[in-house]
């Protein structure tokens, strides 16, 4: 299958609207681990109606635009997918519950040339419809595996910060629970893979591995811990790169390195397995 990359760059995507209530809100916090420690305050203004907050990362899954993943026309072998990276940037804090609007573009298709990869990479900025307010950017790339060689112009260089040579300035150990992909594919990826042990041997795993998303959303739980004082509003920016897949029960620790500016490099390791999982990672906070 061949990757329409001129198509794709000029797609006019359609803006998407969605409702979404509190015990969405709560829903999704629960399935990313906030709530482990249900007599922690900072920890309930997540999963409790009362003085409810939204968890930042939730952005990544509201008012979400895929139809073009899907759409053969575009040329996307998803067999051959693999989800890239995933970054946000917070410009007002969400909203607890209400309306959003989403609008989505493709920013840009790079070619790794032939027999090798394609990236194809998004963003799109979420309103609160009720606020009539910018409330966070999303951005995100897909890896096509043996897509490229279309004469596209090859991927920028990395911007992401290098990790000192130092020890971390923050560390936070976050548990994921057995079956924490079963809670999280409810929020809006019901992928077998991450349920069905089947068919997640049949491509090349020892059993479910948890989702991507679900992973980003706990470093990012641990940054708001350790380094925001658990502000949602603090959150500013938070970006990281897919490594390596993670199975439910592994403990996720994240390692933060100041730089300045309010900014940290970070990583983010399987603990029993001694392997990152996310890495080029970049998180900054007002």
């Amino acid at each position: 299958m061949a990757l329409n990359h001129e198509r794709l760059l000029t797609l006019q995507l359609p803006d998407r609207r969605q409702d979404f209530s509190r015990k969405d809100a709560i829903f999704y916090a629960l399935s990313i681990g906030v709530g482990t420690d249900p007599l922690d305050p900072d920890q309930l203004k997540f999963v409790y109606e009362k003085e409810l907050q939204a968890f930042p990362a939730i952005a990544h899954i509201l008012a979400m635009e895929t139809d073009w993943i899907f759409d053969p026309a575009n040329g996307l072998d998803l067999t051959r997918l693999l989800h890239l990276d995933s970054g946000l940037t917070m410009h007002q804090p969400l909203p607890p519950a209400g309306t959003l609007n989403s609008k989505m573009r493709i920013s840009a298709v790079h070619d790794q040339g032939e027999g090798r990869g394609a990236i194809v990479r998004f963003d799109r900025d979420l309103y609160d419809v009720d606020r009539d307010m910018l409330c966070a950017t999303v951005t995100g790339a897909f890896y096509l595996r043996g897509q490229g060689g279309f004469g596209g112009a090859a991927p920028p260089l990395s911007s992401a910060p290098v990790v000192p040579d130092r020890a971390p300035d923050a560390s936070c150990d976050l548990p994921t629970h057995p079956e924490a992909a079963l809670l999280y594919r409810l929020n809006h990826d019901m992928n077998p893979i991450h349920v069905d042990p089947a068919i997640a041997r049949a491509a090349g795993f020892e059993r479910p591995l948890l989702h991507g998303a679900c992973t980003y959303a706990i470093a990012c739980h641990a940054f708001v811990r350790s380094l925001c004082g658990y502000d949602a509003a603090r959150l500013r920016r938070f970006d990281a790169r897919f490594s390596a897949p993670v199975f439910p029960g592994d403990t996720l620790r994240t390692d933060f390195w100041a730089i300045g500016d309010n900014r940290f490099a970070f990583t983010c390791r399987a603990v029993e397995r001694d392997m990152i999982v996310l890495n080029s990672g970049l998180a900054a906070h007002y």
